[in-house]
């Protein structure tokens, strides 16, 4: 007979082995959990790109592939190959931001691929139809749907960007600001569609390119801004644009005003055209508000007054 001592010990045994399979078992079962749950570009670095490859799985690829989606294949040389073959003044920009050449290389890749399987559209293309065709053709059918600008809307872009009208009034120029404000629209729609594009396509990128890539791209004022624990205020324009040239003083104003707590950075959009592409700059200018953890609150299109601007800077807490 086993004595209380022996019985005791035998119970503990028991029960640390209950708890060492139960724990076996959680760490098995959180495993499965991550091979089910596998980690896109988004996840890990949710500021490389807004893009296509944003919902792109990261993956341990082959040598020299640096993305693959169904039957495309895309590998390094094509990618040093897309950098030699720009101006050599533009090629350190580029090679700092490869991750966004292999993106533009895989999306117009991939939507062309998807519009014709859409569309059931021939592999082979037609003389009379090129690839901008066929993806106008695909756009203009599956996503710019039901379209339009209420008349609420145009009078509100009006009032707000009057001093870019050049003294007209709404109803003389009425018919171009609907066309524009529908043109702004369907860019949105189509920045929306490419950026989810990864949850119709399986899309995969290699992990360890990606990571080297991301430590680069992000050498930048923006994402350096957006680090520093301060809110940051980030103008995309260009000398020469009206409303941006109106925008120059009022930055100003504001980086003295705030200094030490705000950011105030502008980013001229012909110079820094691939960091402008990232932050899904369409037009300009725009006026991007980042809060204290570098995350986007706000945004605006067009001359934006100061006094609007501080209203929106008191809003995260820049005072």
């Amino acid at each position: 007979m086993l004595t209380r001592h022996e019985r005791f010990f035998m119970k503990l045994k028991l029960f640390l082995l209950i708890i060492a399979i139960f724990t076996f078992n959680s760490s098995v079962f959180a495993e499965l959990k991550t091979v089910d749950q596998p980690k896109t570009v988004q996840d890990i670095y949710p500021d490389l790109t807004s893009g296509a490859l944003s919902l792109a799985v990261l993956k341990d690829l082959p040598d020299g592939v640096l993305l693959k989606a169904g039957d495309i294949e895309i590998g390094s040389e094509l990618i040093v190959e897309l950098i030699d073959s720009q101006p050599v003044q533009s090629r350190e920009e580029l090679k700092k931001n490869a991750f966004f050449i292999l993106e533009q290389e895989a999306t117009n890749r991939i939507l062309l691929d998807f519009a014709k399987k859409t569309l059931a559209l021939p592999d082979k293309e037609s003389p009379n139809q090129t690839s901008s065709d066929i993806l106008q053709q695909f756009f203009e059918k599956e996503v710019f749907k039901k379209i339009e600008v209420t008349d609420q809307e145009l009078k509100t872009f009006y009032e707000n960007n009057k001093d870019i009208c050049g003294g007209a009034t709404m109803d003389q120029i009425s018919s171009s600001l609907r066309e524009y404000l529908i043109s702004l629209k369907k860019q949105k729609m189509a920045s929306d569609y490419i950026q989810t594009l990864g949850n119709r396509v399986s899309i995969q990128v290699s992990s360890d390119w990606a990571k080297k890539q991301a430590l680069m791209a992000f050498d930048n004022a923006v994402d350096k801004a957006r680090q520093s624990k301060k809110p940051s205020l980030v103008d995309f324009g260009a000398s020469g644009c009206r409303p941006c040239d109106m925008m120059s003083p009022i930055l100003k104003t504001l980086g003295t005003k705030y200094e030490g707590k705000l950011n105030v950075i502008f980013i001229h959009v012909r110079e820094q055209q691939i960091l402008a592409s990232r932050y899904g700059i369409q037009s300009i200018p725009v006026q991007v508000f980042f809060d204290k953890d570098g995350k986007e609150v706000f945004r605006h299109t067009g001359f934006f007054a100061q006094e609007e601007i501080e209203k929106k800077l008191k809003e995260i807490g820049v005072q």
